[in-house]
């Protein structure tokens, strides 16, 4: 009698699982009627007006002007004067600070950090704050349409692991990043380098991880970074084949204080390259400002991704990255908000001021011509969707990541670029009438 019950409970079970897995699938296949645009080319914006997007299992079967008769029976949505386009990759930004957003913007780089972030990243060295913080910055990134992003926690593993779990309780796609920090740091924020190195295994083998969201090494920058640490978060990338996040050559100070503290090392760049931090696995270099042509062109060989962060680099008056000569010399450029010295997790915001401070370092050096909508546009979406894989676009196999977006009524008369350029300058997150990642609606 127990032996049929077992029997038949297991029966149960398995048809239970394999409905629920019908159900999430059948979640993930859809069509989408409306105005498209994407960028599968940088520099190219791909308009189709009233065109429809398939999706099946979350992935991208194609864009069509009439609908295929193949998927004439999966659920339609019917968003016709509404824009499609794929969701916004956010490739560095600092959860950490997001309380701390427009304050000390008066303050250089390094006191910046002493003044106000240090203190505030302290804080979450207690979990309550983290669970309030963390939760409205998830919330915050899934209103403002980002759906991919590279984030930095803090040094306390706790938190961060609380991070991802907010990340992922959203459905949003990320990178999260428990930061290490064993010199030059106040000694609330400085850790040992055996502590540091025991917490971050900790942390990249913690029950936390889903397919969306992901661990990344994340060494906060090298003048805070003791040899050691470096070495051996070198050899855990290699040994684990973790992607890694840090920053390089932001400030004319900063790239000074480096070379005095590894004088045997030629420059910023090869620091990390030293340590197997650069393009040994999948990595992530925010702000790379201040760069020559051969740093540049052996970022590329080493198949880096340079981050570019406008709105910080111009508040703390950092400078303006070269964007134009790393894309001439083949780079993986992608876009990041760096909020807080960012002030805005909006990314068409950050769009529009990539924009900007390209046309004023175009009007000083005529032949770095300024950047277009399009190539930005691309940045911020298949650029650094490439650092997740297929994602950012809506060619076939390309995760679906997308956003529906409304425009006033008044400009329905517009054409659908013309839209397009409107909400990326104008537009609000309340534009955003729904989000998608990997073809599961973010709620």
């Amino acid at each position: 009698m127990k032996r049929h019950f077992r029997l038949g409970c297991l029966v149960f079970l398995l048809c239970w699982l394999v409905l629920a897995s019908a159900a999430a699938a059948a979640e993930r296949d859809f069509v989408v009627q409306g105005d498209i645009v994407y960028t599968p080319v940088c520099g190219e914006a791909k308009i189709l007006p009233q065109g429809y997007l398939v999706v099946k299992d979350g992935k991208v079967q194609g864009t069509y002007a009439a609908l295929p008769a193949a998927y004439a029976d999966l659920e339609k949505q019917d968003c016709r004067g509404q824009l499609i386009m794929p969701g916004f990759c956010d490739l560095h930004v600092h959860a950490a600070q997001y309380r701390q957003i427009g304050l000390g913007m008066d303050e250089s780089l390094l006191t910046w950090l002493e003044k106000y972030t240090f203190p505030e990243e302290q804080k979450f060295s207690n979990p309550a704050y983290a669970e309030r913080v963390y939760e409205d910055f998830a919330a915050e990134l899934a209103k403002c349409g980002t759906t991919r992003a590279a984030v930095y926690g803090t040094i306390h593993r706790q938190s961060a692991e609380i991070l991802a779990q907010k990340l992922a309780k959203r459905g949003l796609g990320a990178y999260v990043g428990k930061v290490n920090m064993d010199r030059n740091a106040p000694e609330y924020l400085c850790e040992t380098s055996e502590a540091s190195l025991a917490e971050t295994e900790q942390f990249v083998h913690a029950p936390v991880w889903t397919d969306l969201v992901r661990p990344i090494l994340t060494p906060r920058f090298a003048p805070s970074v003791t040899p050691k640490l470096l070495q051996d978060l070198g050899d855990l990338a290699r040994r684990e084949n973790l992607p890694v996040q840090t920053h390089l050559s932001e400030n004319k100070g900063e790239i000074q204080w480096v070379a005095e503290l590894f004088p045997a090392i030629r420059d910023y760049p090869q620091v990390y390259a030293h340590y197997g931090l650069y393009g040994t696995t999948p990595t992530l270099m925010a702000h790379c400002i201040h760069m020559d042509m051969e740093q540049i062109k052996d970022l590329v060989r080493h198949g880096v991704y340079p981050v570019f962060c406008p709105e910080s680099n111009l508040n703390l008056t950092s400078g303006i990255m070269p964007v134009r000569r790393f894309l001439m010399a083949g780079a993986k450029v992608a876009l990041g908000s760096d909020v807080g010295a960012g002030h805005d997790l909006f990314m068409p915001h950050v769009i529009v001021r990539a924009i900007q401070v390209s046309k004023v370092r175009a009007m000083e050096q005529p032949e770095e011509k300024a950047l277009t909508l399009p190539e930005v546009f691309y940045l911020a979406t298949k650029g650094g969707g490439s650092f997740f894989g297929k994602v950012g676009s809506f060619e076939p196999g390309y995760d679906a990541d997308l956003l529906i977006v409304r425009t006033p009524a008044a400009l329905a008369d517009r054409s659908v670029m013309e839209r397009w350029q409107y909400f990326i300058y104008h537009g609000t997150p309340e534009d955003i009438t729904a989000r998608y990642v990997a073809g599961r609606y973010v709620r």
